[in-house]
């Protein structure tokens, strides 16, 4: 898989984070991104000053830290997480 840093590339992966059942959060201040539980809200924050592939390196990177359940994920986000677990590994 070739990664493509491009608006559309970041769309899907804001939608795969949202079928992981995080809401992720562009916000500005003096910090890189990350994601952390809070009173059982999953929440993902990315820096929104990021370029557009800053964002997607970040979002790709939360990706492969967290815990999935795909059971809930359509056909083609778990075509999309399962390449980018493989390409990212």
């Amino acid at each position: 898989m070739q990664i493509k840093y491009t608006p559309q590339f970041l769309n899907k992966l804001e939608e795969l984070f949202s079928e992981c059942g995080y809401v992720l959060r562009y916000e500005k201040g003096n910090f890189k991104a990350g994601y952390c539980l809070l009173k059982d809200t999953r929440i993902a924050i990315v820096n929104r000053y990021f370029t557009t592939e800053g964002k997607i390196n970040c979002l790709i990177e939360m990706l492969r830290g967290i815990q999935v359940d795909m059971s809930g994920f359509s056909d083609k986000n778990k075509k999309l997480y399962l390449e980018i677990v493989e390409f990212t590994s």
